[in-house]
């Protein structure tokens, strides 16, 4: 006797319903996906109970006549493709004709619908999937689907949703990623009777304060590449913005709301050291491909895509977002602020009449600024003189210079170095910790120790880089003893710490003889630092993945770097900045924390209430 059925329609179409409608969210997506393709111009989104108790799509689309009414609530029915060829030039949203059929399945569905050549419209309402009555009305012309107690039917699922609060928000980060793609669109939205907003506006920033608040969208990062094979456009957060959650990361392929771990990952490693660990930039970016080329028939729920080359992807994807990145001012604020998360989430930025760039334009602001002279041409680090020389102090000969005035040369040419009768610069340490410096449109506070670290980091990285001579011979060797933990460490990154200049010999069972130290590492200090490193080194490791070289010379400079309360002398303090500003990333240290924040003469007008 037989074993195998063909399972009823009905049946399936509660199963299918269980990849297509997740959660309240899927329903609100599948809906808004439809009432796109049908061209609408104007779609309300209203739910109640956070979509449990009522979801309900009104738009002004084509609308459809009776028997498409009746056919799109079947499964497999679409009027999207016809045939399997149609998936390689796939122009809509949807296509795969299951979601209605699901959607209804496990709800009170009903479809009120009109074409503009008809004079009354027609309503449908399914019980479970089963047309229960059909009736003509009034109406205007397009769609309007209402979804009633989602899951009534199957109490396992509904058993499994998640708090109102969650469900929500599910809903509205998905009503908000369609606005923010489809700006030629007027949205409404209710939640429980209440107006959530109401955007007719069709400038993409306008609707981003909408969201985040005023001025949120000056904060942008605009951006737009194509070439024969990919177009990207959008808008690219500062790391001041970043959030350790990636919900405000939209990525757009062909119009199509995605998820896709290879964009997400080459943003990050776009952003490189500006980001925190675990911290995400805000990014809403629209991506161009010929159809062909991608596969969207990955998961029911599409928002899953596949590239026929991901390779070639990410290697014109990355680059765009680096230089994007790299050719602005990230340095935050003072008056910049966020509030906590809420919906439509608030954030607050201020104005700033004068918003440096590059980096050049900040270091233009601060020589101008700080000595009323013109910026000096940036050098590559290696070839500038340390920045605190680890010999002791000795009193002066008489005629002598200073050894840092030797040292500690600023990296400007000598017909712009401003001249201490002139011009005194205006740089004062705070606390020994911070370097306060007046500058043309403000004042710039910089973390002493941050900038260090930032430097070396970079001259780290170009000394190993180029194998550029970096190792001074101590007097007398230091013998250092590793533990065996350590010592397997050392071994792995013996090679390495040779070409960064660290002059190592073996001496015995796990036992090393320092003969030659880099140039950075202070006097006395040789044992402890290299220990330091290694125990650095084997943190990062663990917790961060991160390549040998660049954990290295993030362990070299985090523990090198003058610390929080070292005094330095006007010399140092400005030899500081001249090198920091002569780095590629001056914003940020190695490890994503802010190297300098800005107060504009603005915002502290603002605070005294001058204005």
């Amino acid at each position: 006797m037989a074993t195998i059925a063909r399972l009823p329609d009905i049946v399936a179409n509660k199963i299918s319903a269980g990849e297509v409608v997740q959660r309240p969210a899927s329903v609100v997506k599948e809906l808004l996906e439809n009432s796109i393709d049908a061209g609408a111009s104007r779609i309300t989104v209203s739910i109640k109970d956070a979509g449990k108790e009522l979801i309900r799509i009104v738009d002004n689309g084509a609308g459809m006549v009776r028997e498409d009414a009746l056919l799109c609530v079947e499964r497999f029915a679409t009027s999207k493709i016809t045939g399997v060829e149609d998936l390689d030039s796939l122009q809509s949203l949807g296509f795969r004709g299951e979601a209605l059929a699901s959607i209804s399945s496990v709800s009170h569905f009903e479809l009120k619908t009109r074409t503009a050549a008809e004079t009354l419209g027609l309503r449908f309402r399914y019980e479970g999937g089963v047309l229960a009555e059909e009736s003509s009305v009034q109406g205007e012309q397009g769609t309007t689907i209402s979804v009633r107690n989602l899951f009534y039917n199957v109490p396992a699922r509904r058993k499994f949703l998640k708090s109102n609060a969650t469900e929500y928000h599910h809903i509205f980060e998905i009503v908000k990623s369609f606005v923010l793609a489809y700006p030629e669109i007027e949205w409404r939205m209710y939640s429980d009777d209440d107006e959530l907003f109401y955007v007719k506006s069709p400038d993409i920033l306008e609707r981003l304060n909408v969201f985040y608040g005023d001025d949120f969208a000056a904060s942008m990062i605009e951006l737009s590449e194509e070439n024969d094979y990919l177009s990207i456009r959008g808008y690219l957060g500062k790391p001041a913005m970043q959030k350790r959650k990636k919900l405000d990361q939209y990525f757009f392929i062909n119009r199509r709301l995605v998820q896709n771990r290879m964009l997400s990952q080459a943003v990050q490693q776009a952003y490189g050291d500006l980001l925190v660990d675990r911290q995400a930039p805000f990014v809403l970016l629209f991506l161009g491909i010929d159809p062909s080329r991608i596969d969207v028939n990955v998961h029911p729920a599409k928002l899953e895509v596949r590239f026929d080359d991901e390779r070639n992807v990410r290697n014109m994807f990355c680059p765009v977002i680096k230089r994007s990145i790299q050719l602005h001012d990230f340095s935050p604020d003072l008056a910049a602020h966020e509030n906590e998360p809420s919906a439509p989430r608030k954030f607050s930025f201020p104005d700033i009449p004068h918003r440096a760039t590059t980096t050049d334009d900040l270091y233009r602001n601060y020589r101008e600024g700080a000595f009323h002279q013109p910026a000096a041409p940036r050098e590559s680090l290696w070839h500038q003189p340390d920045i605190f020389p680890s010999q002791p102090e000795r009193e002066l000969q008489e005629g002598e210079k200073p050894l840092a005035s030797v040292l500690l040369a600023p990296i400007y040419d000598d017909d712009v170095v401003p001249n201490p009768k002139d011009a005194e610069p205006k740089i004062w340490q705070l606390h020994n910790k911070y370097l306060i410096c007046q500058i043309k449109t403000g004042l710039m506070i910089i973390d002493q120790h941050v900038a260090h670290e930032r430097v070396l980091y970079e001259r780290a990285v170009e000394v190993m880089e180029h194998n550029v001579p970096n190792s001074q011979q101590l007097l007398f060797p230091q013998k250092v003893e590793f533990r065996p933990w350590e010592y397997e460490v050392f071994e792995e990154i013996r090679e390495d710490l040779y070409r960064l200049g660290f002059n190592l010999r073996l001496f015995g069972n796990r036992t090393v003889m320092i003969e030659g130290v880099p140039q950075d590492v202070k006097s006395g200090m040789e044992v402890t630092i290299l220990q330091d490193m290694i125990a650095e080194y084997q943190e990062n490791a663990s917790k961060l993945k991160l390549e040998k070289r660049d954990n290295l010379a993030k362990s070299y400079s985090c523990r090198n770097a003058i610390m929080a309360g070292q005094k330095l002398s006007l010399e140092e303090m400005r030899s500081l900045i001249d090198n920091l500003f002569a780095t590629r990333e001056p914003y940020s240290c190695p490890h994503g924390r802010p190297v300098i924040i800005k107060l504009s003469l603005d915002q502290l007008d603002k605070m005294f209430g001058r204005k």
